[in-house]
């Protein structure tokens, strides 16, 4: 495919034995946190996007999927062989399909309202993705509840402590942070 030119037609998709399908050896994406949550979605939903190799049947993107497919015990998988990617392309694609998704931000409002509609209906909201916690306090705020240790109103917000060697290496993170246009905050316990 020329650079520059998306198309989706002709886009192939095959089912494959899921031991012929190899994971990436240099896959930057730390995903084993993910693979419960993508699991009981397969389980819900089924297959709706194929794993992407590349001709030697090497996952560019959809390792979580094959991880979650391993553990529900799928003999076959969707792929689909994406044999007009370079390498250079192919270890792009990898990097820029888990980067891309980063970017999105929820419409609370929006996700609020289907929370509470699917609540509504008792379809097993755990399936989504989410932890428990968070669920029940969206759905708290949804119904203008005070959700746990937070204000009414509030998005929700999620927080990670990271321990810094020493105050420099703090500064520079704290820079780096900024840079990438991350809310963040300085603590020092």
């Amino acid at each position: 495919m020329a650079r520059g030119k998306a198309t989706a037609s002709g886009m192939k998709i095959e089912l494959r034995r899921i031991d012929d399908v190899r994971p990436y050896e240099g896959n930057p994406r730390v995903n084993d946190q993910a693979v419960e949550a993508v699991a009981a979605s397969l389980k819900e939903f089924g297959f709706r996007q194929p794993i992407v190799v590349d001709s030697n049947g090497v996952i560019i993107v959809g390792h979580t999927r094959w991880k979650a497919a391993k553990k529900l015990g799928l003999v076959r998988v969707p792929v689909h062989v994406a044999k007009d990617l370079s390498p250079e392309q192919a270890k792009a694609y990898r990097i820029a399909d888990n980067q891309t998704a980063r970017i999105a931000e929820w419409d609370y409002g929006r996700l609020l309202a289907d929370l509470v509609a699917l609540d509504g209906k008792a379809f097993d909201l755990t399936v989504l993705g989410f932890t428990n916690r968070t669920l029940q306090d969206l759905l708290r705020l949804a119904k203008d509840e005070e959700p746990e240790g937070r204000a009414v109103g509030i998005e929700p917000a999620w927080q990670v402590v990271v321990e810094c060697e020493n105050e420099k290496e703090q500064r520079q993170l704290y820079g780096r942070l900024l840079k990438e246009g991350r809310k963040c905050r300085l603590l020092t316990l």
